[in-house]
């Protein structure tokens, strides 16, 4: 049986641009998201739960997010949970209702998230090269069993290199895109 499964190739360089997307979405850019609360673990019940776990969390307002707590004796772990997760947002507690301010970002934090964003494409990149590697080397495994011949796999390797070619071009898109975005140009 071959161990070159192109679809496979398709499927995890896909997953490394996916990761790269869903990285860059947590980078905030001065406008109120859900995703950036994404990170935020809150302890209630004696265990570590995500934030969505334990309130509704939307954006009423282009640079506001509002967080309904649904249990009263949670606000205050939702609220300590928020403030130490490193975001830099500050909640305003009002009964089970948190409200957070997005507050506009310096010329020095859009530089950091700028090198941040370049440090998640990097590492995108990173991924779809060693998926390239994995298929390459399936490949000259294929042909040593005699799944089949030099020229096949010549053939295969082109395709594998076009794959990679245009999951890297594709990476650099969405980083370009985002570095855009951050620093408001």
């Amino acid at each position: 049986m071959a161990a070159y499964s192109k679809a496979d190739l398709e499927r995890r360089m896909a997953g490394a641009v996916e990761a790269l997307k869903h990285d860059l979405q947590g980078l905030r850019t001065g406008r109120a998201s859900t995703s950036l609360l994404d990170p935020v673990t809150v302890e209630v019940y004696g265990a570590h739960m995500p934030l969505v776990q334990v309130a509704t969390v939307s954006v009423p307002e282009p640079r506001m997010i509002s967080v309904q707590v649904w249990d009263k004796s949670n606000v205050g772990p939702v609220d300590k949970a928020i403030r130490s997760a490193g975001l830099g947002l500050n909640p305003i507690v009002d009964g089970q209702t948190l409200r957070l301010p997005i507050p506009d970002l310096t010329e020095e934090r859009r530089k950091e998230l700028a090198k941040l964003a370049s440090k998640y494409a990097e590492n995108a990149r990173v991924a779809a090269r060693n998926v390239r590697r994995d298929g390459m080397d399936s490949l000259k495994a294929d042909e040593k069993k005699g799944e089949f011949g030099e020229d096949e796999r010549k053939r295969h390797e082109a395709e594998v290199q076009k794959l990679t070619d245009s999951t890297i071009a594709e990476i650099d898109a969405a980083a370009a895109s985002k570095e855009k975005e951050i620093l408001g140009k």
